[in-house]
Order: C-alpha cells, then structure tokens, then sequence
C-alpha cells in the first residue's frame, strides 16, 4: 500500500468476543491495533473491527458504554469492519426466530438471520470464493453459530460467496465504508481478508 496512505491505527472493539484474534492479524500486518473500550479512543484510530462474540450482548455494552452512537458517528467518515456477530450488530434488518428485539448500528443494508446454520455443534470450515483476494481467491472460511445475508439492500454489494445447495451464498458484503464477513477470518493464518479491509477501505484515497 501507497506509505503515504498508510494508516497509523485499526482499533479493535474489546468489549467481548475473540478481539485478541484480530489484534494478532491486523499486528502480522504490521498495523497498530488497539483496543477500543471508550467513546474517545475512535478518535486515534483510521478503521474499527467489530468481532465475533454474542451480538445481543455487544449491542448492550455498546449502550452502556456510549459507544452505539459514536460508532455510528465515526463510520460516517471511516471504515468500519465486522465479522460473524460483528456483521450482525452493524446490519440494517434481523430476520428469523432469533431476533430479541435487538437494536442494530444499521450500518450496512443487509438482511441477517442469526445462528442461521444451527447451534455451536454445526459449526464447520469450508473454503469460500472470494474474488477480490490476492494471489487466488479462495479462503478458508471458519463459520461458528454463524449468521447468513438473506438479502442485500440499495448501494450493498456481495463480495464473497460459499457453494450451497442453491448455489452460492453470499458471506461477505460491503457498501462505501463497511466490510462484513459471516465467517471468522481471524481464526486462520491467513491474512488476506484484514489486507482486503486495510487497502479497500482504510487506506483508501477517497474514503470520507
């Protein structure tokens, strides 16, 4: 990436879920990635990770902590990045049984049913096409209780898929300043898709 666009921070949402996993990717990039707790610490920061966890949960400690308006402040001018019960707290709709009456950050236009493949028991691995990866795009995809995209709304693109019995399904979307993933990037080694967020978004000339 251009040294001149290189961002000096990716923070990393640290109230619940595997934020560790995505420090450690963002760090094998050689990106400072902190951990963001508080309303003022997005201020230091050039992008945000909202990890896995349990979404009803986040979208809790978002309130208490004042961080549920200010995320919704900060994506305005900068990218924001969320996977497995990341992409649900930052969709627009919730489909489905499980919902909770949660209230999402409405981020991203997609329709998200949650736990859509079963329980902790049916989790499972399978590679996923992911067109914009470099050097080939396929990557292994690490699906945990995970949510499925039902649908994608006005500006929202899918940008990477899974072969299902219906074809392919997207598993990942982006829109002008948020990239969501279903899976879990973070539980590989394989850093391409934190790359994909750095040079699609963060480093990016126009964001904002």
């Amino acid at each position: 990436m251009p040294k001149a666009f290189r961002p000096q921070a990716v923070g990393v949402l640290a109230l619940q879920g595997d934020f560790a996993l995505h420090q450690r990717s963002l760090e094998l990039l050689e990106i400072r990635a902190p951990k963001i707790r508080h309303p003022a610490e997005l201020q230091k920061i050039d992008g945000l990770i909202v990890p896995g966890g349990e979404s009803t949960t986040f979208t809790k400690m978002l309130r208490e902590t004042g961080l549920f308006d200010a995320i919704r402040i900060f994506a305005e001018t900068k990218p924001v990045m969320g996977t497995c019960a990341g992409l649900i707290t930052l969709a627009a709709r919730l489909v489905g049984k499980i919902r909770d009456g949660m209230e999402t950050l409405g981020l991203i236009d997609i329709e998200v049913e949650r736990n859509a493949y079963g329980r902790q028991v049916d989790s499972f691995s399978g590679m996923v096409r992911f067109p914009r990866l470099k050097p080939d795009s396929e990557f292994p995809g690490v699906f945990i209780r995970a949510p499925k995209i039902r649908s994608l709304g006005k500006g929202t693109e899918a940008v990477a898929f899974r072969s299902a019995e219906q074809g392919e399904e997207p598993v990942a979307a982006v829109n002008r300043n948020v990239f969501v993933t279903t899976f879990h990037p973070e539980l590989t080694d394989d850093t391409r898709v934190h790359r994909f967020f750095i040079e699609s978004f963060v480093s990016r000339k126009d964001r904002g």
